[in-house]
């Protein structure tokens, strides 16, 4: 064990420039979260079966992160930025790729509901996943490897922020196309072009705001990484068994985890079913080819977009409190999460949505403000990578959960789209009442 430096306190610009690709990121996720369950159900996948297509990301993310943090934990390579913007710029790259021919999946001469078009959908979101999925991490990580504690919070709201702005500017992408002239609908089986060249103007993003990171941004070499967090350089070198890191996981890394069990397997529920309970309960129509199903799809952006700014908002006054007001914060927020999943099963028109998902905001901020804080200043900067990878574990385990379980729910609860947003704002509550378990006491950092 070195002794430690300490991190120095960073330039804001320069927490800024690392993560401004996060932007781009989150804009490729958004239009993946926000149009897979349309792009399927136009190319003619049966709503009982969302579930199988909406298993892969989350599988993405549970075996790529872990990974990237591991290998990148081992790598140096100056030429291609250092230690974790190499994966960045081989995920960015390969994600647009794959933004081209995600949308074009029913335009390729395969035939409505055919086994080929939903084949090739599906693996083009295999790969739009793990590429994303490396592209998101090494934000994550940088942000643990070269921000001091004092300055963490501000980083990570950054993050939270250029995250929410991304996710704004891709949901409200088809709806602006739609509004400039760009056509909104399409022969039956085929995606229409507003929500194609919405993919094409978030792969242009992608590989903007990428690049612009990788070439401004200098990362910690190896040994003023191991000065800065009082390790010795072979830390990183050696071990990292990912069940023996797990073993030493403090207690937080395990108590925020359950939390995050509860609440994503809500939001699976939110991405999965919005589109099609939105068309049904306002638009009132279960044909994925009607220009009613596309209007609400379009709706959903927009709620999408309030989303992500009632988000950015909220999580702009969770950082103005008190650290001791942080649990009663989380509680709170995902509390009033709960009651906007419930209220969209009650609600026949538009525009009343708008606070169902302003309360869903609320919950997102939450999700994405407490977790990583919480969990990274318990871990020391040993395996940092890796321990932030296992970590994305407690987002997609319960992604693939509610994914396969949706399999007998969704007939359970009557087949009906609405009904599992009654289900998601149950499971909401639970992680409302499971904050309670963290422990406000900060723990002794673990070396792994």
């Amino acid at each position: 064990m070195m002794e430690k430096k300490g991190l120095p306190t960073l330039p804001a610009s320069k927490i800024w420039l690392m993560n401004f690709g996060f932007l781009g990121v989150q804009v490729a996720f958004t239009l993946q979260s926000s149009q897979m369950s349309r792009i399927f159900q136009t190319i003619g996948a049966n709503p009982n079966n969302l579930g199988w297509f909406f298993i892969l990301p989350p599988l993405a993310g549970l075996l790529v992160q872990p990974i990237v943090g591991t290998y990148s934990d081992r790598t140096w390579a100056p030429k291609l930025g250092g230690r974790r913007l190499p994966y960045l710029l081989i995920g960015a790259l390969v994600a647009v790729i794959v933004m081209l021919l995600l949308p074009n999946s029913g335009s390729l001469g395969f035939g409505y509901a055919s086994f080929a078009a939903l084949l090739f959908g599906a693996i083009t979101v295999a790969f739009l996943d793990v590429s994303s999925n490396m592209a998101m991490q090494p934000f994550k990580m940088m942000v643990g490897d070269m921000v001091n504690e004092q300055q963490k919070d501000y980083a990570y709201g950054i993050q939270s922020f250029l995250s929410n702005a991304g996710s704004v500017i891709a949901a409200i992408f088809p709806f602006v196309l739609t509004a400039v002239g760009v056509s909104n609908i399409a022969e039956k089986g085929v995606v229409p072009d507003s929500v194609v060249w919405s993919f094409y103007i978030g792969a242009a993003l992608l590989i903007f705001t990428s690049l612009f990171s990788v070439f401004k941004v200098q990362e910690y070499d190896p040994q003023t990484y191991a000065l800065y967090h009082g390790i010795s350089e072979d830390d990183n070198k050696s071990g990292g068994n990912w069940f023996t890191l797990l073993k030493q996981a403090p207690k937080t890394f395990w108590k925020v985890s359950l939390v995050q069990f509860f609440c994503w397997m809500a939001f699976q529920y939110l991405w999965t079913y919005s589109a099609g309970a939105i068309a049904q309960n306002v638009w009132h129509t279960t044909n994925a080819s009607s220009a009613g199903y596309q209007a609400a799809g379009n709706w959903y952006g927009i709620l999408a977009a309030i989303q992500a700014l009632a988000a950015v908002a909220w999580s702009y006054l969770l950082a103005k409190l008190p650290p001791k007001m942080a649990k009663i914060a989380y509680a709170g927020s995902l509390l009033l999460g709960a009651i906007g999943f419930i209220s969209v099963f009650f609600i026949h028109t538009e525009y009343p949505l708008i606070l169902s998902f302003v309360l869903i905001g609320f919950a997102w901020a939450a999700t994405n403000t407490y977790p990583l804080a919480m969990v990274t200043n318990a871990l020391s900067g040993a395996h940092m990578g890796t321990y932030l990878g296992l970590f994305n574990g407690s987002i997609c385990l319960p992604q693939i959960v509610a994914s396969v379980a949706s399999f007998a729910l969704f007939p359970l609860l009557g087949s009906s789209q609405l009904n599992m947003f009654i289900l998601a704002a149950v499971i909401m509550a639970f992680g409302a009442l499971s904050v309670s378990w963290v422990n406000d006491k900060k723990e002794e950092k673990i070396n792994g």
